[in-house]
């Protein structure tokens, strides 16, 4: 590990996390993946190791640690054979619960995020809809406030943790007059009268679950409004690029991964009277992806350094996941090339991670939408500000 940003104790954390890793989640794994559904004890475990609450204050049961902590946590949930389940632990830490820490009054983090930490509750973020895609000003789920109560209608979809989660984080247009300076955040249980959720199935991401959901005339009290009315898009964009760092992260690490398992297999795979990792072209192919992928590294590093520190870093984390994606992508598609047949076959990690990562490059924002935001940034001169101080 790079010892500019990695300490003694955050090698015990990572040796600790694989452990947990290895013993309670991987024996798991292939059922989870063909039942689309991660059982409920395993949400537990996380939360008793300290694993949910890694970022989080001490008062509600988190640990305060620094973000490599996240960083490991996040590399090795990528490197055992599902990043649908990653996707579903680190959606529930890093996307709900990030808006219960940050816009949650005191009853919100008592009775939401506590619970969250300790992996009693599960948590998912509703912003994106059927018509909008990447177009987060465009939404149309409305909510209008009747007396102490709101009511939500309109539908969200591509939710992670959607089907099985306990409290949704929704995104509604409060003054839809107002563009998307007419955006709200809610806090809004899955038990409730009017809301309805539908499995979606999906090319990868097996084991965990994405839905499509419907609020139909769904009440709300007034008291579960995070933050103040109308705030919900400078909030959404406040923590766009923690969410952005953690797929470019993830990104580097699937890769990391296939390479591994590709030196391995070509150490021991035998063609022509001789082990494969002697063929030149081989060997430099696959260098070159991890020359790549170190530099892909090596910036998100010093992306999410400058973020621990409470920088702005909106340009370098679109960057980080545009990228880093992008070389996640070409560096597992040549890693199945190498394996011949056998990287085409399910027994093999290669098949899997090849569609897991095709994720990698549309979700939390597509590198079309991400191109033209630095476009705007770097062409423009357009200067982002954070959204809340």
């Amino acid at each position: 590990m790079n010892s500019s940003y990695f300490t003694e104790e955050h090698q015990l954390f990572r040796e600790s996390l694989k452990g947990f890793l290895q013993k309670e989640v991987v024996p798991h794994i292939e059922k989870w993946e063909k039942t689309g559904s991660i059982e409920r004890f395993i949400w537990k475990k996380f939360g008793d190791m300290g694993f949910f609450g890694i970022g989080y204050p001490e008062a509600y049961g988190g640990l305060n640690l620094d973000l490599f902590y996240t960083v490991i946590f996040l590399e090795e949930l990528q490197k055992i054979k599902s990043s649908g389940f990653a996707a579903a632990m680190w959606a529930h830490s890093y996307l709900a619960m990030t808006h219960l820490n940050a816009e949650g009054d005191e009853r919100i983090k008592q009775d939401y995020l506590a619970p969250s930490i300790a992996g009693d509750k599960i948590g998912a973020l509703c912003i994106t809809e059927p018509f909008g895609g990447s177009d987060v000003a465009g939404m149309r789920t409305n909510a209008v406030k009747k007396g102490d109560k709101y009511i939500i209608n309109g539908s969200k979809t591509f939710i992670t943790n959607g089907v099985y989660a306990d409290y949704y984080i929704v995104a509604a247009k409060t003054s839809p007059e107002l563009g998307n300076k007419g955006i709200s955040i809610f806090l809004m249980d899955t038990n409730l009268k009017g809301v309805s959720a539908i499995k979606l199935d999906k090319l990868g991401w097996r084991a965990s679950d994405t839905a499509e959901i419907a609020f139909d005339n769904v009440e709300i009290p007034v008291e579960n409004l995070m933050g103040e009315e109308g705030k919900g898009f400078p909030y959404i964009m406040q923590h766009f690029a923690l969410e952005r760092l953690i797929m470019a992260i993830n990104g580097h690490a699937r890769a990391e991964y296939a390479i591994d398992y590709t030196i391995e297999y070509m150490s021991q795979r035998e063609a022509f009277g001789k082990k494969i990792n002697k063929f030149q072209a081989l060997r430099h192919t696959l260098v070159e992806h991890a020359t790549e992928v170190e530099h892909c590294k090596v910036f998100n590093y010093a992306a999410v350094a400058r973020l621990d520190k409470g920088e702005y870093v909106v340009k370098e984390a679109t960057m980080a996941k545009l990228k880093s994606t992008k070389v996640a992508d070409e560096t597992i598609y040549s890693c199945l090339q190498m394996l011949g047949g056998y990287g085409y076959m399910e027994e093999y990690p290669l098949a899997r991670l090849f569609r897991d990562s095709r994720l990698g490059p549309i979700g939390g924002g597509t590198s079309e939408i991400l191109k033209e935001i630095l476009s705007k940034m770097i062409i423009d001169k357009q200067d982002y500000k954070p959204a809340v101080k």
